[in-house]
């Protein structure tokens, strides 16, 4: 192997260490951001207004409320994914 690519692959592994140094760091500060009270208040009100903006565009109240369901579901499936760290969907046990 020639001189550059030893220098190369000696870069790209510094590179992957400070990526692997990082990246826990920045994945707790994301879950911690994610699962604050004031997200929770934020989702609530997300929540709300998706519910409220459905009612009064002529949804049926037992629809928006199936399609609040829905919406609040989906914004767990996201957080769930967060709060595993990029688990890929591996549940711990």
């Amino acid at each position: 192997m020639s001189e550059h690519g030893h220098s190369d692959a000696a870069e790209v592994r510094e590179i992957l260490d400070v990526v692997a140094d990082k990246i826990p760091a920045l994945l707790n500060q994301l879950r911690n951001t994610l699962f604050s009270a004031e997200a929770g208040q934020e989702i609530g009100r997300a929540v709300g207004a998706f519910y409220r903006e459905l009612v009064e565009s002529g949804i049926p109240a037992d629809e928006a409320l199936a399609m609040a369901k829905s919406y609040i579901g989906s914004l767990e499936g996201v957080l769930n994914q967060a709060k595993m760290g990029g688990h890929h969907g591996h549940k711990e046990g």
